[in-house]
C-alpha cells in the first residue's frame, strides 16, 4: 500500500486536503464543506474523500484559535499581576486607530480582561531581574482562592520584569496549581520572555483565552484520527500537537502562513522569488509579500484587535472573500464585507437558507463560474442568484448586471487596498512584483487586480483552491525563543551565554520532536539611542566575536535605511542600543518536488454566455486540457476542480512548464 504525507487546511467556507505520494511524488488534491459548529467534522470528512492509503503523517492548518479572538468569544478569562500595576490594561497604548482624527469621536474598546477580573500580588523585580520586594505567598494564595470562587478558569500571569527572572512568576503557577487545580494558566515568562508590559501582557492574556478550546479541539481530533499529528504555526513552522496545545497562540495564523509559504515554494520553482502572495476564500482574502523566496516575518502583528509580539508571517487581512455579503449603506451606498455568508448558510446560489447577496452569487449572475462547485460535487441555484441581484438592483436604481458588476469591482479595490497597505508601509512598488493568487476564490479577480495595481503579471497556480494544504507540506518544524537585554555595550560574553541558554531551549524541543541535529538562525532587534522602536536583523551563526558584532551592527544600519531612508552609520552622536536577542530552532524536512506539467489531459472547450463590458457567447476552457505553452485570449473562461479563472477582455492566459497559468495585458 502506498504511504503518503496529508495536509488539512480548514477554512471557513472549505477544508482543503493534499497528499504527496512518498514513493512517487504524486500530489493528490481534494475539498469538502468546512463544519464550522465542529471543524474536526470536516477535516474527518476531507480525509475520507482520500480513500484508504497508508498516512506517514499529518500536517494541520486550524482556524479554531484565530475565529476565537476575531469573533471575541473570550470568557472566563482573570489576569494576575504586580501589584500597584492593575490599571496595565486599561492605560494600553494610549493610541487612537486610523480614522479618528479627533479622539472624542472614539471610543475605547473593552478590554480582553474587564477591571474587576484583573488581581494583583506583592513583589517586585528591577529590570536586570534583582529582588527589589519578595514575592508574597500570602497574597498569591488568596488570589488563587478568588478566582477559584469565581470560577474563572483561564489565567494569564504578567508580573513586572518577568523576561528578565521569571522565577516570580513560576512561583504564582505553583500556587495556582495547588489552590486552584483546574485553572489553565499561562506565564508571559514562558509566552514572550520580552519587554514592553502591555504587549507582553496582551499576548500572554491571548494565549490563555484560546487554550482551553485549542486543547479541546485537538484532543478531539487526535481520539477521533488516532494517531499524532503537527499543526502549522504562524511562524512558517509546524509542531506536533501535543506541543503546540501548551502555547497555542502561535497557531492564530495557521492556515493563512501555511498559504504564503505554499505559494513562495511554488512561484520559486516558476522563476518568481521575489511575489505578492493573495489567498481569496469564502471568508477572506490573506495577502503577504514574498522577497527572495521568503515571507516577510513580523513581531508586530495584531489578531482583531488583540496585539500579538510573537513572530509569525506578516500578513494582511480583509474581509473580502467569495462569500462577503453586499448590502446597502445608510447613505444608499453599495457595500461588500467585512460580513461573511460563510459556509453555513452561505451564499444565495448554496440553496441552504442564504438571504443576502454575495460576491459568488455576483460571480454566479454573470457567468463568470460553472453553475456547480467542486467539478459538480455541490450544485449552485442560478435562479437564486439572479433574484437576489434582481432585488438589489431594484434597490440602487442599476440594472442588475451593473449591480454585480459592482459588487465585484469593490471587491477587486478591498482586496488592492490590502495589498497596497503591505507593501507600501514596506517602501516597496506593487508594481515590480507578479500576484500570486491563489484559494478558492483568489483567481477570480486576477485581470481586475493588474488594471487597478499596475501588476506585470498574475500567477495562478495548480490545483490554487488547494495551496494553502499544500504548503502544510513544505514546511520544518520550527519554535522561536528571545531574550530581552537592552544595552548600548553589548558584552560578547553575555551575549554568547543568552543564545546558548535559547539554543539549549530549542534543542531540547526539538529532541521532543525527533530531531537530534537541529538548525539554529539567530536574530537580533536594535535601534538608535532615543529610538522606541527597533529593527529586526538576522545574526550570523558562528563564534559570537567582535567581527560578528560589527556584521550585526552593519545589517541594522542596512535595513533601517531600506525601511525609513537614513541611517546614521558614520555618527558617533547616534549609538545603536542591543534590545532582544532571538534564536529559531529548525527541524529540517523534507519538501514535495514540483512536477512539470508533461502533457494536456482530456477536455473538451465549451461555450455559455458570459458578462464582461457586454453578455457573450464565451469559450469555457478546462484547465487540465491545457498543456504548457498553451494560450487563452479574453474574453474566456478556464475551469478547473477547485478554481475558476475569467479571463477578460484585452487580456491573455499562458500556460508554462510547471502548469501555472500567467495572465498579463495585451
Amino acid at each position: 500500500m502506498r504511504s503518503v504525507r496529508i495536509g488539512v487546511d480548514t477554512g471557513g467556507t472549505f477544508t482543503d486536503v493534499v497528499a504527496v505520494d512518498e514513493q512517487t511524488g504524486e500530489i493528490l488534491t481534494t475539498k469538502t464543506p468546512s463544519t464550522p459548529a465542529n471543524p474536526a467534522d470536516g477535516f474527518m470528512a476531507g480525509l475520507g474523500k482520500l480513500g484508504g492509503p497508508e498516512v506517514a503523517s499529518i500536517v494541520h492548518g486550524t482556524t479554531v484559535a484565530t475565529n476565537r479572538l476575531l469573533e471575541d468569544r473570550i470568557e472566563s478569562l482573570g489576569f494576575i499581576t504586580t501589584e500597584g500595576f492593575e490599571f496595565i490594561l486599561e492605560i494600553a497604548r494610549q493610541s487612537v486607530p486610523d480614522g479618528y482624527g479627533n479622539s472624542y469621536f472614539w471610543v475605547k474598546p473593552p478590554r480582553i480582561v474587564p477591571v474587576h477580573l484583573v488581581k494583583t500580588v506583592g513583589g517586585r523585580l528591577d529590570h536586570l531581574g534583582e529582588e527589589v520586594r519578595p514575592f508574597s505567598e500570602e497574597q498569591a494564595v488568596e488570589v488563587a482562592r478568588w478566582f477559584r470562587a469565581k470560577g474563572i478558569t483561564a489565567i494569564g500571569v504578567c508580573f513586572l520584569h518577568a523576561y528578565a527572572n521569571p522565577e516570580h512568576e513560576r512561583r504564582m503557577r505553583e500556587v495556582l496549581a495547588r489552590e486552584h487545580p483546574e485553572a489553565v494558566v499561562s506565564l508571559s515568562s514562558d509566552v514572550l520572555r520580552e519587554y514592553r508590559e502591555y504587549e507582553r501582557s496582551v499576548t500572554t492574556l491571548v494565549d490563555a483565552a484560546v487554550k482551553p478550546v485549542m486543547r479541546g479541539y485537538l484532543a478531539n481530533l487526535s481520539g477521533r484520527l488516532g494517531r499524532s499529528f503537527s499543526v502549522m504555526k504562524s511562524n512558517g513552522g509546524v509542531l506536533s500537537a501535543r506541543e503546540v496545545v501548551n502555547q497555542p497562540i502561535t497557531t492564530v495564523l495557521s492556515g493563512p502562513a501555511a498559504g504564503a509559504l505554499g505559494a513562495a515554494l511554488l512561484a520559486g520553482t516558476a522563476g518568481h522569488t521575489s511575489v505578492i502572495t493573495l489567498d481569496g476564500g469564502g471568508t477572506s482574502t490573506d495577502v503577504a509579500v514574498v522577497i527572495d523566496g521568503e515571507p516577510s516575518i513580523t513581531t508586530e502583528g495584531t489578531i482583531g484587535r488583540y496585539p500579538c509580539k510573537i513572530p509569525m508571517i506578516d500578513i494582511v487581512t480583509v474581509g473580502a472573500g467569495g462569500g462577503s455579503i453586499a448590502w446597502i449603506s445608510p447613505e444608499g451606498a453599495l457595500k461588500v464585507g467585512p460580513r461573511s455568508a460563510g459556509a453555513d448558510p452561505g451564499p444565495l446560489c448554496y440553496g441552504k437558507g442564504g438571504t443576502e447577496v454575495t460576491v459568488t452569487d455576483a460571480h454566479v449572475f454573470l457567468g463568470r463560474i460553472p453553475p456547480h462547485l467542486l467539478g459538480g460535487e455541490i450544485p449552485l441555484d442560478v435562479d437564486a442568484a439572479r433574484g437576489g441581484i434582481e432585488a438589489l438592483a431594484d434597490k440602487l436604481g442599476l440594472t442588475p448586471e451593473r449591480t454585480a458588476t459592482g459588487i465585484l469591482e469593490i471587491s477587486a479595490f478591498n482586496q488592492s487596498n490590502a495589498i497596497r497597505r503591505l507593501t507600501v508601509k514596506r517602501g516597496l512598488d506593487v508594481r515590480d512584483f507578479p500576484l500570486v493568487t491563489f484559494g478558492g476564490s483568489g483567481p477570480l479577480l486576477a485581470c481586475r487586480l493588474i488594471d487597478v495595481l499596475g501588476l506585470p503579471s498574475v500567477v495562478v497556480p495548480r490545483d490554487p483552491g488547494n495551496v494553502s494544504a499544500f504548503g502544510l507540506l513544505t514546511v520544518d518544524v520550527k519554535n522561536d525563543y528571545v531574550r530581552t537585554y537592552v544595552t548600548r555595550d553589548l558584552s560578547l560574553g553575555k551575549a554568547v551565554e543568552i543564545f546558548h541558554d535559547l539554543e539549549h531551549q530549542a534543542a531540547e524541543a526539538l529532541d521532543r520532536e525527533g530531531f537530534s541535529e537541529p538548525v539554529y538562525q539567530r536574530g537580533a532587534d536594535l535601534r538608535y539611542s532615543g529610538q522606541a522602536y527597533e529593527v529586526r536583523v538576522p545574526a550570523p551563526a558562528g563564534e559570537i566575536d567582535e567581527s560578528w558584532h560589527d556584521e550585526v551592527v552593519s545589517r541594522f544600519h542596512d535595513a533601517h535605511e531600506k525601511l525609513y531612508g537614513y541611517a546614521y552609520r558614520d555618527d558617533p552622536r547616534h549609538g545603536v542600543e542591543w534590545v532582544n536577542l532571538r534564536v529559531s530552532g529548525i527541524g529540517p524536512i523534507t519538501r514535495p518536488v514540483i512536477p512539470r506539467l508533461d502533457k494536456p489531459g482530456p477536455g473538451a472547450t465549451s461555450v455559455r454566455p458570459v458578462h464582461f463590458d457586454e453578455t457573450r457567447d464565451t469559450p469555457i476552457h478546462q484547465r487540465a486540457a491545457l498543456g504548457p505553452g498553451a494560450t487563452v485570449t479574453g474574453p474566456a473562461v478556464i475551469e478547473e476542480y477547485g478554481s475558476t479563472i475569467p479571463v477578460h477582455p484585452g487580456f491573455t492566459a499562458k500556460v508554462d512548464e510547471y502548469g501555472n497559468v500567467e495572465i498579463s495585458r495585451d
